[in-house]
């Protein structure tokens, strides 16, 4: 059985989100950043840490890749054109999304106090706004990303979707917002949540 360690309000939603998506029994460590059972497995003490048997698998996500990869569900095959594109995205979402969150993040409450630059977040918010838009122009017809099925991806945006309304950014495009309430709608994203 699979042992995730984070709380639920960070990455390690994605993993669990995943967990549930694929159906498999895992295990849930609710512990924070910087705690001792997080620098047991990660001396970084970042989260989420993933232990499948005795190897600990740290960074969201490498842990869903992996996952989505071992099970064959919720990914293209390696070496095929819709795998490059489906890493295309996921890279997209990363850059362009969590990055303008995590950023964010740590210039809010993260970083020490006197590292921080608060002004950045207005424009970070410019920026996310401008990465919305963007992928919602090269969308397709959906109901995900890449087509009928949910992939990695998916997940990614879904997670950084909800993150950027906790983080006040919002979000701007009709089109994100529809595909928001239509991925919190699964059953696996409702079950995920629940891990806490």
């Amino acid at each position: 059985m699979y042992r995730v360690i984070g709380n639920v309000a960070s990455r390690t939603f994605r993993v669990l989100w995943m967990l549930e998506e694929l159906g498999v029994p895992y295990e849930h460590v609710n512990a924070g950043p910087r705690s001792d059972e997080v620098y047991a497995y990660n001396p970084l003490g970042k989260i989420p840490v993933l232990i499948d048997g005795e190897t600990p698998i740290t960074d969201s996500t490498a842990i869903i890749t992996y996952l989505a990869d071992k099970h064959g569900k919720l990914t293209a095959p390696a070496g095929t054109i819709e795998r490059a594109r489906q890493d295309a995205m996921t890279n997209r979402i990363l850059d362009e999304f969590d990055a303008c969150l995590w950023s964010a993040a740590r210039n809010s409450f993260i970083l020490p106090e006197d590292k921080r630059v608060p002004a950045i977040k207005e424009t970070l918010k410019w920026e996310f706004a401008r990465a919305e838009a963007a992928l919602v122009r090269d969308m397709g017809d959906g109901p995900y990303l890449l087509g009928q099925e949910l992939s990695v991806p998916d997940i990614i945006l879904g997670h950084c979707l909800g993150w950027a309304i906790v983080a006040k950014f919002g979000v701007s495009e009709i089109a994100l917002s529809s595909y928001l309430d239509r991925v919190k709608a699964r059953p696996a994203y409702i079950n995920g949540r629940k891990s806490a």
